[in-house]
């Protein structure tokens, strides 16, 4: 309940919302939010190192359908986005949001081919290159849109995707028109948010030459040939086979000798994993541990993913207590 009446409190700027909890004394929560969307994504950007320290804020009208949306970077690599319709959460997203995406990745391209970069080279995107992809702009994202209209359609099993289609090209225009301004306005915000977009192409692009140059080598991620530290067991069907990841060969041997050759896999890694959440997939692709992960456990990853070759239908994680 908190939850949402704090949701509803940040989309609708100035309303106060009092939740009075009767079951225990002096228990009441009160919600409002004079800076409504804007503080909303400051909220959700809370504890992250940001490109800017403001959210960036559009609003308009058109066709009788008001837009509200405020966007802001952080250093990460995860996009947050949460639009509503109505001051329903369309968890499902819908034509607000495609719109919302599209004028995002047209002007952020467009301004990267005319403008210079905060180190002063001229963008490398050329016309007959490749855009920055949306994924790319979208990198390190914390936004919120918002629309409210007449006779809103909503689609889905839950109904939590809008679907009036008209919605797109307004939130296209209102966004785009707004976010082109700002950047022009603002150039120095503008490089930070460039220079995070090329630097995520150029990780994409990274990323498909490291697949690509280990599909060369090994086929699709080496997985014609398994681990030579695995451990496997003789068990055919993998609902009854489990694999457990161990640390260190030291680990790793007193995990084979107390096991069950029958249906119990080893495989011991090397010293601490990366952390994936904050690296990019091209150093993901070259770490050794995660590809013998990846190779033991038999599905691929990213595109080439398919949970239909699965070995092992339990994966037991099996560390130090300092880890």
């Amino acid at each position: 309940i908190t939850h949402r009446l704090r949701e509803i409190a940040f989309l609708n700027a100035g309303v106060k919302i009092d939740l009075k909890d009767e079951r225990e004394e002096n228990k009441e929560i009160s919600y409002k939010y004079n800076g409504g969307i804007s503080e909303f994504v400051s909220y959700l950007n809370k504890n992250k190192d940001l490109l800017f320290s403001k959210p960036i804020c559009f609003k308009g009208k058109k066709d009788d359908i008001e837009v509200e949306a405020a966007l802001q970077y952080n250093d990460g690599y995860i996009e947050n986005i949460l639009s509503f319709a109505n001051n329903i959460n369309t968890e499902e997203g819908g034509t607000h949001l495609a719109g919302f995406k599209a004028s995002i990745t047209r002007v952020i391209n467009d301004y990267a081919r005319n403008n210079l970069l905060s180190n002063g080279r001229k963008s490398p995107l050329k016309e007959e290159e490749s855009n920055l992809s949306g994924n790319d702009v979208r990198e390190g994202l914390t936004a919120v849109i918002s629309v409210k209209l007449l006779n809103p359609q909503f689609e889905g099993q839950t109904k939590t995707k809008l679907g009036n289609s008209e919605v797109r090209s307004v939130v296209s225009y209102i966004v785009g028109e707004g976010l082109n301004n700002f950047l022009n306005e603002n150039p120095s915000v503008s490089k930070r948010i460039l220079a995070k977009s090329i630097s995520a192409l150029n990780a994409r692009e990274a990323a498909r030459k490291a697949r690509n140059l280990i599909r060369q080598k090994n086929g699709i991620l080496g997985l014609g040939t398994l681990p030579g530290k695995l451990a496997d067991c003789s068990e055919k069907d993998p609902l009854f086979r489990e694999i457990f990841l161990v640390e260190g060969d030291s680990a790793g041997g007193s995990a084979k000798q107390g096991r069950d050759r029958r249906f119990q896999a080893i495989l011991p890694l090397r010293g601490k994993i990366l952390n994936v959440e904050k690296a990019r997939l091209h150093k993901i692709l070259e770490n050794n541990e995660i590809r013998s992960m990846v190779t033991a456990l038999g599905i691929n990853i990213g595109e080439d993913l398919d949970i239909e070759k699965l070995r092992y239908y339990k994966v037991i994680i099996m560390t130090d207590a300092d880890v």
